[in-house]
């Protein structure tokens, strides 16, 4: 796959590329709705036999329209891309989402971005927006084309009766529900990180744990106790997983919660590995003990309760 990070006003053009489709959207997290319109659009191309890519923004447009923080991601810049590399786009697109750039009225982000990178086939959601104030929609679009390009408008994607989104994935896993995001995203919700020294405390307990800081962007599922799995050197090991504050042991509040995993049957070294941890199943929220026994006696069950629910989910 080509990558193209772009930024406005950009000095591409059409001679440099062969005829292709192209798929729209922000595609935070790459989840089911995405992946229906990136797969809608190599089908595109392999009908109309011509290269295919993804076009994608960065960072969020509410950075730029509403001088918010950045909100955090399901799938950092860096987890998308490799996302999309992963399902066969000889294209992808990266385009600064600046100041100047969304000042681009419609008919000139077509003339420029699409027109101008020889698009032949757009692809995109049914409520994909361009151009200044998102004026531009896929009713205007064969409007704006010009008759130089091609339009497929993918429909809504729902679970029940709920549109499968970035912003409903991002509010499940902020719920602790991992489970429910994992089936709209079509995998489990994860995050990379490296495994630090913490406290050491566990495998005086006799449950050792990896604790893990992760990266920045990542949305962390709130406190509790969590079915996982962890991939260390490319190998998967699953896990149980508490997220928390440690209130047994501490009176005051850390700044931020840690992340800790108890790897089922392993006894390496891994400090210092990066590592990526996905998330299950949220088995109970975070409690304070009176006792270690009490406490032993716990992660025992959270041990048996995440074994059960790989055994049913093998």
């Amino acid at each position: 796959m080509q990558t193209f990070k772009i930024s406005h006003p950009h000095q591409l053009n059409q001679t440099q590329f062969n005829e292709m489709v192209v798929a729209l959207g922000y595609f935070d997290g790459v989840h089911k709705g995405h992946q229906a319109v990136i797969e809608t659009a190599r089908e595109q191309a392999q009908e109309k036999e011509l290269k295919w890519g993804v076009m994608t923004f960065h960072p969020h447009p509410s950075v730029v329209l509403r001088k918010q923080q950045v909100p955090e991601a399901i799938t950092p810049l860096d987890d998308k891309v490799d996302m999309i590399s992963s399902l066969g786009a000889d294209y992808l697109f990266i385009i600064e989402f600046s100041e100047a750039f969304s000042a681009l009225e419609p008919q000139e982000f077509i003339d420029q971005y699409i027109i101008g990178l020889n698009v032949k086939h757009v692809v995109a959601g049914f409520d994909f927006s361009y151009g200044k104030l998102g004026k531009g929609t896929m009713e205007s679009l064969p409007f704006h084309s010009r008759g130089q390009f091609e339009q497929t408008t993918v429909p809504k994607l729902k679970d029940f009766d709920r549109k499968i989104s970035s912003t409903l994935i991002r509010e499940v896993i902020r719920n602790g529900n991992v489970e429910y995001a994992s089936k709209l995203l079509g995998r489990a919700y994860s995050g990379k990180g490296t495994v630090i020294h913490g406290e050491k405390r566990g495998r005086t307990i006799g449950f050792p744990t990896a604790n893990i800081e992760l990266n920045e962007g990542y949305i962390t599922p709130p406190t509790g106790v969590y079915a996982v799995a962890v991939k260390i050197k490319d190998r998967m090991y699953k896990g149980v997983c508490n997220i928390g504050y440690k209130p047994t042991f501490h009176q005051e509040k850390a700044l931020k919660p840690s992340v800790e995993v108890h790897i089922f049957d392993f006894h390496h070294e891994i400090y210092g590995e990066n590592t990526e941890i996905y998330w299950y199943k949220r088995i109970r929220s975070e409690q304070k003990f009176n006792s270690i026994d009490e406490l032993i006696s716990q992660i025992a069950k959270d041990k048996q309760a995440a074994e059960e629910y790989f055994h049913e989910h093998s």
